[in-house]
């Protein structure tokens, strides 16, 4: 079995922008900077004849090259909160990506969680701090809420494998997926 996703990598100059806001926040556990990443549809553990299913619908997957940015910070959990993130701004481009990948991985075989798409970078996931520390942290994420990222094309989609295990799970690529170039009235 093998544990994937698929998601859009995160360019160099947001990943900067990223870390530094991470580096602010008093997160318990961290997400590695090179492991940034937006969950498209994650797959979990499948078979690896499933996979190369998934691999060759993905190959047909038609969908236009968009921009996309962060904005704001928030976290998962409510009270009891369990992981930091960065906020995607609204696109309908992205979750007309995001709905043909799922839709894709689904007649591929993958069992996919039906679950409202919440387009998201993780910074950190922890178990639940105490009180006063989930107070400071809930500080620290009101204090990033201007956060805003620049700008950038998302060209392709990205098929990973999930490595678990050390203190952080380690993303490695499997294939990528490049988007078309916008051609409708030259936008």
């Amino acid at each position: 079995m093998i544990r994937s996703f698929i998601g859009i990598a995160i360019p160099d100059d947001v990943r900067s922008a990223l870390a530094v806001q991470q580096f602010l926040l008093p997160l318990p556990r961290r997400v590695l900077p090179e492991a940034f990443h937006l969950t498209l549809a994650f797959l979990g553990e499948i078979d690896p004849d499933v996979l190369e299913t998934t691999h060759e619908a993905l190959l047909t997957l038609k969908a236009e090259k968009f921009q996309l940015s962060l904005s704001g910070l928030g976290l998962f959990g409510s009270d009891r909160p369990r992981a930091a993130w960065a906020g995607v701004c609204q696109s309908d481009p992205l979750t007309n990506l995001q709905a043909k990948v799922e839709r894709l991985a689904r007649q591929a075989g993958c069992t996919v969680e039906h679950r409202r798409f919440v387009p998201h970078v993780t910074l950190g996931r922890f178990s639940p701090p105490p009180k006063e520390e989930a107070m400071r942290l809930e500080r620290a994420v009101a204090l990033g809420a201007s956060f805003s990222s620049p700008a950038w094309e998302v060209q392709e989609v990205t098929l990973w494998q999930s490595h678990l295990g050390g203190k952080t799970p380690f993303y490695e690529e499997l294939a990528s997926y490049p988007l078309m170039p916008n051609t409708l009235f030259g936008h």
